[in-house]
């Protein structure tokens, strides 16, 4: 991956964990960090910078001064936003995090037209939508890191559950990335072997509640912050994927344009990634059930999306 170029704007936890991550993977030959905290950007990519020389990686990591350091980029990550404080309403975090976005995919409009963006902020759906609508991006150009990330929860509380399988467990999540995401245990699998052939009905449900609420557990014994170990390899994947033109299959959040029946809207479901970014969306097919499920998902994020339609655009 000579010569490639990665800008990861937003450079809290998850954002310098996935430049410490890319740098010793040696993925690209460059990373630029960009965040408000300049001090901070600079404190990041020193120690990081002289981390991978310690690993004797070839990837050097700059400081970003600008936005016009962004140019050339093969990829922009955006980590970009505000957790939700106390008192602040959903809709509230909506909008400010949408005014960040707006904002950071102007200096990638100027700098970096052609880089392919993967967005982590959060809420997730809504901000890749945000991203496509503010940028004029063409819908492949544009992708959400989320399903990836939900699947390797799945898969630990199937090992857990099961007790065997470790580094053969196949995740599937779709839909979008909160509550009302939609597991898929058919489409899950130990060595190959479907969990519903290998666990009860219960057993499966209390898989699909821990997979749901994966994050909000950490939240919880945390209480000052949020997961960002797993969250920055799950996007260490989609940028290698991308940077490498692997043609990999993950979930990932995009907007949908017929596919599942759905149109102008944001969705977790499985992807192509390569060099041109998603390069095609594949449509399994679900169950009356999973359905229903996935229609929930797809209203949970719609009412963001009017809020965003009604009260920033």
């Amino acid at each position: 991956m000579i010569n490639k170029k990665v800008g990861i704007i937003g450079v809290g936890n998850v954002g310098s964990t996935l430049a410490y991550t890319l740098a010793h993977k040696g993925i690209c030959s460059s990373i630029v960090l960009k965040d408000i905290r300049e001090n901070i950007v600079e404190a990041m990519a020193l120690d990081i910078s002289q981390s991978a020389n310690a690993a004797k990686s070839h990837t050097v990591v700059h400081p970003a001064k600008s936005g016009e350091d962004l140019k050339d980029c093969d990829v922009v990550v955006i980590t970009a936003g505000i957790p939700r404080k106390p008192g602040m309403s959903r809709d509230d975090l909506l909008l400010t995090n949408a005014k960040i976005m707006k904002s950071v995919i102007e200096d990638i409009k100027n700098y970096a037209p052609n880089a392919i963006i993967v967005i982590v902020s959060n809420p997730l759906d809504a901000m890749v939508y945000t991203a496509i609508k503010t940028s004029g991006f063409k819908k492949e150009q544009v992708v959400g890191m989320a399903g990836i990330l939900d699947s390797a929860r799945m898969s630990h509380f199937i090992l857990e559950k099961v007790g065997f399988g470790a580094g053969q467990i196949e995740s599937s999540v779709m839909g979008g990335h909160g509550d009302d995401m939609v597991p898929l245990p058919k489409h899950s699998t130990v060595a190959g072997v479907a969990i519903t052939e290998i666990l009860e009905e219960k057993e499966i449900e209390e898989i699909v509640e821990k997979t749901k609420n994966g994050g909000l557990q950490i939240v919880k014994l945390l209480e000052t912050g949020s997961a960002y170990y797993a969250p920055a390899h799950a996007t260490s994947l989609m940028v290698e994927a991308i940077l490498d033109n692997k043609k990999k299959i993950y979930p990932c959040a995009v907007m949908l344009d017929g596919e599942y029946g759905y149109e102008n809207i944001v969705a977790g479901v499985p992807v192509m990634l390569g060099n041109k970014g998603v390069e095609k969306i594949m449509e399994l097919k679900l169950d009356e059930n999973q359905k229903k499920q996935f229609a929930n998902s797809i209203a949970s994020v719609k009412s963001l999306v009017d809020v965003l339609e009604e009260r920033f655009f």
